[in-house]
């Protein structure tokens, strides 16, 4: 039948369905179709934090959610229009975040009488008219599947498995995207298992050909490519662009990179990635704890590498004497914190920005330690490259902060040339450094004038054998000290060297279209997406506000007072309770006002731009 082609400038498109039915798969590979066809785009999954909940429970619903459009996308949209449901948990979960209007293709099989009393449903919502106000597609997606694959060899149950490649033909025809990628994908999996292969590619064309054939949709669309700058980009999420970043500092420094962790979601995928690239002189250490994660670290840096530790907020706590260590031996170390929703355990597999005042206060005694926040997946890589160079440079521990959103999610990334990253020089000291009565002597804790850095030391070294540990240190000689004056002055000395960092980086990012705004909006790590939408949402209705956004969270950037007291109001939207917030209002006395949510999803454009416009009808 001839059908109708539309076109439309975004599409918001939510997969959900049981943790086993490979929903994560389908909407990973519908993002790789999407990238390869040029859209701009951006992507949620959302995890149970349960291993395998009873199937067919909310508890064990997972969902994929994917913004495309044919211009810049922040964020992975805030109401999906079409909602992928192959269970009524799918359905139940998801309903609340679908407009009116919005598309739900429902896999009909599974909306049984058991399926629908195990999660609430008392009548069944495909025939008792409360779906009404929804473009409904009740699709028999499983039994669909089975019979399109009976001549393979294959069990029910078998069959069963490649429902959610026929779910993803039919919405790649249902959208015009090329389905190359995901063929790719299943031939090089399925590689050793050709009937396996043969039946899913079997799938994903059967889908295809239902959307081109059924009458059940009467059009179909088409999202253009996106103008991106020129370059070549591929899609990435933000822990393997976080990973990339610390082998390209390894690279541009000449230092071997060392990775010393303990698994912990959401940060596994680190370890993971880095564990694949043996190439380039990475070595991954998976340790029996998180102390034994940074501990190995420690010592990887003490010899001279480039020694990174990985872990969410729970693995901080434990990790925060070894830091401590970390800051008085005054070592390059980077601490990547993938922050989870807490305390203790909390909400694994969610999101949430509470732990920036751990990293910033979490350990014992005076131990000052600069932050860096990632504020995108893309820009994980960079975040990343710019936590080695300042560990390097500056011979400290060095926090690196992201979150669940930004490690799992993804966004077209472009690659940038190696040569043109900021150089990251070790510049170890190989020779005596002072002189005692014309005698040359080695003064481990001898610093830079300009970085307040000591110097780095091979292990080895000829001449240069000396002595660290966790006890206070002399100044200079580095013997161990416990006079008043010396303990004193090595802690305002290693607070001044951190604090130092911010008169060699940019100028806090600000965007002020107008430059007359009465509002600025403060953010920091993954707000960045949801501040920026929300502002382009309201200056379209002719309200003025400024956006400036932190990526040195410790310490600020230098002009950040200055900015701040340009605007009559400071408004700072946060996944946590005030804690950047705390920090701005008792560093630059700015009667800062929070907008705090702790839900463990990211804040949407919608609920900031309704605070924006709070603020400002009450200046």
């Amino acid at each position: 039948m001839s059908k109708q082609l539309i076109t439309l400038d975004q599409v918001i498109i939510r997969f959900a369905g049981d943790s086993g039915d490979g929903m994560q798969l389908t909407g990973d590979q519908f993002t790789a179709e999407t990238a390869a066809y040029g859209n701009d785009l951006s992507t949620m999954p959302d995890y149970p934090a349960e291993i395998r909940a009873p199937q067919g429970t909310l508890h064990g619903v997972s969902s994929f959610q994917l913004h495309f459009a044919d211009h810049e996308v922040l964020t992975p949209g805030d109401a999906p229009n079409v909602l992928v449901a192959m269970n009524p948990a799918a359905l139940k979960a998801n309903i609340g975040l679908m407009g009116p209007g919005a598309t739900l293709i429902l896999n009909s099989d599974e909306f049984t009488k058991r399926n629908l009393e195990k999660v609430g449903y008392w009548s069944n919502p495909l025939e008792d008219g409360s779906l009404a106000r929804y473009d409904v597609h009740a699709i028999a997606l499983t039994s669909q599947t089975v019979d399109a694959l009976k001549d393979f060899d294959l069990t029910r149950k078998e069959a069963e498995r490649s429902k959610n490649m026929y779910a993803l033909g039919l919405l790649s025809w249902l959208y015009s995207r090329p389905t190359d990628a995901a063929r790719r994908y299943l031939e090089k999996k399925f590689a050793k298992k050709p009937e396996v292969l043969a039946a899913n590619l079997a799938a994903l064309e059967a889908g295809w050909s239902f959307g081109e054939t059924t009458e059940a949709f009467s059009v179909y669309y088409e999202i253009k490519p996106s103008s991106p700058a020129p370059g070549t980009y591929r899609y990435i999420t933000g822990n393997v662009a976080l990973s990339y970043g610390l082998i390209a500092a390894s690279v541009r420094s000449g230092l071997p990179l060392f990775l010393g962790s303990y698994p912990i979601t959401p940060a596994s995928d680190i370890l993971h990635e880095l564990s694949k690239h043996k190439n380039f002189g990475v070595r991954t250490f998976q340790a029996e704890d998180e102390i034994a994660g940074v501990g190995s670290a420690i010592g990887a840096a003490y010899g001279g590498m480039l020694a990174v530790t990985t872990t969410s907020g729970p693995g901080i706590a434990l990790k925060s004497e070894a830091i401590g260590l970390a800051v008085a031996l005054e070592l390059p170390l980077i601490i990547v914190d993938v922050q989870r929703g807490g305390p203790s355990t909390g909400l694994p597999t969610k999101t949430e920005q509470a732990d920036l005042l751990q990293a910033m206060y979490g350990r014992n005694g005076e131990s000052p330690v600069p932050i860096v926040a990632a504020q995108s997946p893309a820009d994980c890589f960079n975040a990343a490259y710019e936590a080695a160079r300042i560990a390097v440079t500056y011979r400290t521990p060095v926090f690196l902060l992201t979150d669940g959103a930004l490690a799992n999610g993804a966004e077209p990334w472009l690659l940038p040339s190696i040569d043109e990253l900021p150089p990251i020089d070790p510049a170890f000291l190989t020779e005596p450094n002072h002189e005692v009565d014309g005698t040359p002597v080695l003064w481990p804790f001898k610093r830079d004038p300009e970085t307040l850095a000591r110097p780095w030391i091979k292990p080895g070294t000829p001449g240069l054998t000396h002595r660290i540990g966790g006890i206070e240190k002399q100044d200079g000689t580095g013997n161990i000290s416990y006079d008043p004056a010396n303990h004193d002055r090595m802690v305002r000395l290693r607070d001044a060297k951190v604090q130092g960092i911010a008169r060699e980086v940019p100028n806090l990012w600000v965007d002020d279209p107008t430059g007359d705004a009465e509002l600025l909006v403060l953010g920091w790590g993954s707000t960045y997406g949801p501040v920026g939408a929300a502002c382009e949402e309201v200056r379209k209705e002719g309200i003025k506000v400024a956006h400036a956004h932190i990526r040195l969270v410790h310490p600020f950037p230098a002009d950040t007072g200055e900015v701040l007291r340009r605007y009559r109001r400071v408004l700072i939207p946060e996944m946590n309770l005030g804690q950047l917030a705390l920090l701005i209002r008792g560093t630059y006395l700015v009667d800062a006002m929070s907008l705090n949510k702790v839900e463990g999803q990211p804040f949407k454009s919608t609920e900031i731009a309704a605070a924006i416009k709070d603020v400002l009808a009450h200046v």
